[in-house]
């Protein structure tokens, strides 16, 4: 889908808010195991990482999870390991949806996909 001219508006606290909403919905089991992941919303993602993701000019990044998943944790690794962060990028959604709506879901879509990747899973293994 190509971007649209004047993408839709929702106000950064409302995007937040929406955020917030999709984490409230995750079930238990899955929520308390993210109560050391950072969730931020950023406009758009920074230039050293749409480089080191090898991003073409045009291509979007809706979300993005930095860390290492519980499933490669352990008692044993050095300290100084920086808490895992899941990124939304409020930007490239507002550019792709063209409704409300349709934002909600993508903002679900994105945050339950980054927290897949919290879990270990890899991008062709999530469940949807």
């Amino acid at each position: 889908m190509s971007p649209r001219k004047h993408p839709l508006t929702i106000p950064e606290p409302e995007f937040q808010a929406l955020v917030q909403e999709a984490l409230d919905g995750l079930p238990d089991e899955y929520a308390k195991l993210l109560t050391n992941v950072a969730v931020v919303v950023e406009e758009e993602p920074p230039p050293d990482v749409r480089t080191d993701l090898e991003l073409e000019e045009g291509e979007d990044l809706l979300g993005l999870y930095q860390g290492l998943p519980i499933d490669k944790e352990s008692f044993f690794q050095a300290g100084g390991q920086l808490p895992a962060k899941i990124s939304i990028y409020r930007g490239p959604i507002l550019r792709l949806c063209r409704t409300k709506k349709e934002v909600v879901q993508e903002v679900r879509d994105t945050v339950v996909h980054e927290i897949g990747h919290h879990f270990g899973f890899d991008d062709d293994e999530m469940p949807y």
